[in-house]
């Protein structure tokens, strides 16, 4: 990784979304360069005090990672817009005091945008290879 290009908060999607949320969380975010066909991949490295693990990291696509992250932010989510059927296609979400809210038809990347505001703003400097 050499250069970082920023990026409005609103836009970020896929391993960018990833690599702020970690940033915004204070995490120790690493990226595992292309392989067997594989893109480029934001994983955290986590540290105890005998041992190194770098893990996958995807809390716009991984409840498991980005729910509790919906709740130490304390983000609402709502539908935003409907289909002809009344099916929802767009979900909005923003955190309790805010103004500012994000839209996606994902509700987790709509979530991990308000998440990463909260705590980065309106711009954020992600690598380049997540750019591409």
């Amino acid at each position: 990784m050499t250069d970082l290009i920023e990026v409005k908060t609103a836009d970020l999607v896929g391993e960018q979304l990833a690599w702020a949320v970690g940033k915004a969380e204070g995490l120790d975010v690493k990226l595992a360069p292309p392989i067997y066909g594989n893109p480029w991949r934001v994983f955290v490295r986590y540290t105890g005090e005998v041992t190194v693990r770098d893990a996958r990291y995807d809390p716009q696509e991984n409840w498991s990672l980005g729910g509790p992250l919906i709740e130490k932010h304390e983000l609402t989510i709502e539908p935003s817009a409907w289909d002809w059927q009344r099916k929802c296609v767009l979900w909005r979400a923003q955190q309790e005091d805010e103004n500012r809210h994000f839209e996606h038809v994902s509700p987790l990347v709509a979530a991990m945008r308000a998440a990463t505001h909260t705590k980065l703003g309106h711009t954020v400097h992600v690598p380049k290879e997540l750019c591409q």
